[in-house]
């Protein structure tokens, strides 16, 4: 089967967790993976960027399917549901929210740049080595945040990957839950 440019995306993701690590700047690259999928729902009308170029979804698969770290069972039914998708669409979308307020108040002077990057939403993992003195502290603010979510639903991922089928965090990924509710409306919208 031929390969195409996009069949390698998941690198660019591997490349940005990685980037991520030594300089938390980079993680602002990540609202790409936000802004892309959610731009092509809106004016294609399809979930083309989960099926195709998401290279978080492509990652699970190299790491689960071709080095075999997947236990390549089916993901339990509750995944699936609408129930368990939109609530953690909702869970995910109020860390992020809150990770906006956060951003925020550091802009307006409210709080000081809090250098840590928070595992699962809970483990606070000190990111000391980072060097962001030379843009403003809410700039900063917000790689670690973003970081932050990027990471957690790495991990998540990466748990779901293990457990069940290589790209089982695709089933409740909030990206994808976004864009096939764009694309529903939209569709029905045609109709």
């Amino acid at each position: 089967m031929k390969k195409h440019w996009y069949d390698y995306m998941w690198i660019v993701s591997a490349t940005y967790l990685t980037l991520g690590f030594f300089n938390i700047l980079f993680a602002w690259l990540g609202l790409l993976c936000f802004m892309i999928p959610l731009c092509i729902a809106v004016f294609v009308g399809n979930k083309s960027y989960c099926n195709r170029y998401c290279g978080r979804g492509q990652l699970f698969q190299v790491i689960g399917g071709n080095l075999g770290l997947s236990r390549k069972k089916n993901p339990p039914r509750f995944l699936y549901s609408k129930w368990f998708r939109y609530g953690f669409l909702t869970f995910f979308m109020t860390m992020f929210v809150l990770m906006l307020v956060s951003t925020y108040q550091v802009f307006a002077g409210a709080a000081d740049l809090r250098e840590v990057v928070k595992l699962l939403w809970v483990f606070k993992l000190p990111w000391n080595w980072t060097n962001t003195s030379f843009v403003p502290p809410w700039v900063a603010q917000f790689a670690f945040g973003f970081y932050s979510v990027m990471l957690t639903s790495t991990v998540l991922g990466m748990i779901t990957m293990m457990l069940f089928k290589p790209r089982s965090w695709c089933v409740y990924c909030p990206m994808g839950t976004m864009t096939q509710g764009i694309c529903t409306l939209k569709n029905r919208s045609r109709e």
